[in-house]
């Protein structure tokens, strides 16, 4: 199929100064966990994006020098010698490829970077404790000092240049040193660096150009935030606003810089990479036509844009030149390949619910997509979104029972690899399975889109066939016919409330009107009485989403979990705020650091865990949310029955929640996962995988030795800047 013309200007070659982007896909800045110590994989990460078709793509955030460094925060990457130009000089080549540009992205963290590795102190506009880190006083930078940052930035630029880069942004966004002089906030200097808008942005200036005049063959711009946003999200007055000092700023420099990377946000960057329970796709439109009234050079859009007919709006109408993507571009690196070839119902959409940068805030931990089982494992385990290789024992059929992420995700691959029948069957009329109802949570709507995609897929492979409405036993499975049994049969929630804190069920839970989280949403039961109480030790979106969803009902809830914050890991989603307020809003009554000790028929004991004290709270209905279990007897029966030796069935395996409940993105890497090395020695076994990491060299080791003065000055080089010797 041909490209639709309706989508023409989407494929339209710009200029970016001295170079040119072959179409308006910009793959903004995004981390992955590869930094520069895992050459293979972020060369293997972008350059699956360029062979999707990308025109511009970045590395995520680059520190520029040891006490730049915010690990171990998050992985970022890192330019401070050559052999970090050695390792991210892969990318650009693979990038190169493809005809696309390759981008990086310098960072100076400031009073937020840690530098646990380095141990140097940070440097600060001025000294004062940075907000977001506790022990975190900055040594205040002297003239001198921004001299010697100013030349930090040209050094940097220079070994991008030397590393292939064609475009390099300066970051003056969340948490840089730029942007902290910038903001009033952070900003307390009363020399030529502080007080005036001209002096808050001299920094900024100088390093700009700089850098542009280091390097006049790249293309220079700035990733800018142009709005902090108001309290609780932000600075409000302490920080920019769009509608004044943003457009200031862009009026000021545009003459200086190449480009603009448009996004919002102070260190709460929940606001800019906004989840979709939260943010609709394109929300950050109002800001970026901010930014077009007065920039005369190319501006890129972010916003979760996944659906074509909104970026040619967004260009048509003058909103942006660049269709930025981050999360999208991870979900589906084949986004502007799909578009060229008339495949627009193949997108696979990011469902915005951030489990990406839940991973990189946790760590050094690669990078997971619950869209994209690929992601992060395009070097390590080969692994390609669109190319799948016939399997060895391709002429099989296979009998899939179970249609929830991992049933439909191994079915699809299974389809893809060739096998001659995958037949999907499953007790509901849909594919789905638990996703079926977790879509029907408040705000969790897009969330569908994970069957939506594979929905397409199956119904597309002519080799793969849904059986909905049938119940199947384990000797009918073993009967069916299929030379392998794949169970992906799921989890329900523990109606006694097993849970990992006290390693037992809730004491008293058959004397309570226990209801699950199944028996509200799925089975869509009528809650008893008008008092719940929810208890979540699950720690992430389904406690607070069922008291959401009862106090919407009008029922008074007390939400308890024995964590120290409500619903722990949608901090890491950057959800936690917002879920908060919503809770609160709604009456919710949030009590944290407390454990049930028992249950009632109209009330709960709770124990606070840190003082003792105990409180009896009225509960007409309890909501236990603390953990699942798998839903695994058919295959244990199955097991059971099977004689491997003299039947027909040649493999059984487990996958997904029904071997061990976890995050979907999860289940759905188990399902590809077993789908991809379907033909292996032994698929219940994983293959082994690529490690990056050093290896000993005997010959280098030192033990009590002061390293040579030429490595010391190799690993701490700076470029001088106009007005310094």
């Amino acid at each position: 199929m041909a490209r639709d013309p309706r989508y023409d200007v989407l494929f339209e070659p710009i200029a970016v100064g001295p170079k040119v982007a072959k179409n308006r896909f910009w793959q903004v800045p995004q981390c992955n966990g590869a930094g520069s110590d895992k050459p293979g994989m972020q060369a293997a990460h972008r350059e699956v994006k360029a062979d999707g078709g990308w025109g511009v793509i970045f590395t995520e955030s680059c520190a520029i020098t040891p006490d730049a460094d915010q690990q171990p925060a998050g992985v970022t990457a890192r330019l401070w010698d050559e052999d970090d130009v050695r390792n991210l000089s892969l990318m650009t080549e693979r990038v190169h490829l493809y005809s696309a540009l390759a981008g990086v992205e310098l960072k100076h963290g400031g009073s937020l970077a840690q530098n646990a590795e380095s141990r140097l102190p940070a440097r600060g506009v001025s000294q004062i404790q940075n907000d977001l880190r506790p022990m975190s006083v900055p040594h205040e930078m002297s003239i001198e000092d921004i001299q010697q940052l100013r030349a930090d930035f040209v050094a940097a630029a220079l070994r991008a240049q030397r590393a292939g880069f064609d475009l390099i942004s300066i970051y003056a966004g969340v948490a840089s040193l730029p942007a902290y002089f910038i903001y009033p906030f952070y900003n307390k200097r009363t020399d030529e660096y502080g007080g005036s808008f001209e002096n808050r942005i001299r920094l900024l200036r100088e390093v700009v150009n700089d850098i542009k005049a280091a390097v006049p063959e790249c293309g220079v711009g700035l990733r800018f935030a142009i709005d902090t946003l108001d309290a609780p999200y932000g600075y409000g007055d302490q920080g920019i606003r769009a509608a004044d000092e943003g457009i200031r700023v862009i009026e000021a420099l545009d003459a200086d810089v190449d480009y603009w990377d448009i996004n919002i946000g102070s260190v709460n960057w929940g606001e800019d990479a906004a989840s979709s329970r939260f943010k609709d796709t394109n929300y950050e439109a109002e800001y970026t036509r901010i930014a077009k009234t007065v920039a005369k050079k190319p501006v890129v859009n972010v916003g979760r844009l996944t659906d074509p007919n909104v970026m040619v709006a967004a260009i048509t109408s003058g909103q942006c030149d660049f269709i930025g993507g981050a999360r999208p571009a991870i979900a589906d690196p084949f986004i502007p390949a799909k578009i060229e070839a008339g495949r627009v119902d193949e997108i696979r959409e990011c469902i915005g619910c951030n489990v990406c940068i839940s991973r990189w805030e946790i760590g050094p931990a690669p990078i997971w997509c619950t869209q994209n089982a690929t992601a992060g494992e395009e070097y390590r385990r080969g692994w390609h979104p669109e190319r799948f290789e016939i399997a060895s024992n391709a002429d099989s059929l296979v009998l899939v029972i179970g249609a929830g992420p991992a049933g439909m995700e191994c079915a699809t691959v299974l389809g893809k690899r060739g096998m001659a029948g995958v037949h999907v069957v499953d007790a509901a009329p849909r594919l789905g399975g638990h996703l079926s109802w977790v879509s029907q949570l408040p705000g969790l709507a897009q969330w569908g889109r994970v069957t939506d995609y594979r929905q397409i897929q199956i119904d597309k492979l002519d080799n793969v066939e849904f059986i909905p409405n049938r119940m199947m036993s384990a000797q009918e499975a073993l009967d069916y016919g299929a030379d392998y049994v794949v169970f992906a049969t799921g989890s329900s929630w523990s109606r006694e409330g097993l849970n990992g804190q006290t390693q037992a069920p809730l004491p008293g839970w058959d004397q309570a009107n226990i209801m699950t989280p199944e028996d509200l949403i799925k089975d869509q039961m009528q809650p008893v009485g008008t008092d719940a109480v929810v208890y979540d030790t699950d720690g992430y979106y389904m406690g607070a989403s069922v008291a959401e969803s009862l106090a919407k009902q009008g029922i008074r809830v007390t939400y308890i979990t024995p964590q120290d914050t409500m619903a722990p890991y949608m901090r890491k989603t950057l959800e936690e705020q917002r879920m908060y307020q919503q809770l609160v809003a709604l009456g919710v009554r949030i009590l944290t650091q407390t454990t049930l000790v028992s249950l009632e028929q109209d009330a709960v004991n709770a124990k606070h865990n840190w003082n003792g004290v105990e409180e009896r709270i009225t509960a007409s209905m309890v909501v236990p949310v603390t953990q699942r279990l798998s839903d695994d007897s058919v295959y244990q029966e199955a097991l059971r029955l099977w004689n491997k030796e003299d039947s027909d069935v040649k493999g059984i395996y487990l996958i997904g929640d029904a071997y061990a409940p976890g995050m979907i993105a999860q289940a759905i890497f188990q399902g590809h996962r077993l789908a991809r090395e379907f033909d292996s020695p032994d698929p219940n076994v994983p293959l082994p995988y690529i490690r990056e990491r050093q290896l000993a060299d005997p010959s280098a080791y030192r033990f009590g030795e002061p390293l040579p003065l030429e490595v010391l000055r190799s690993n701490r080089a700076s470029a001088p800047v106009a007005g310094r010797p």
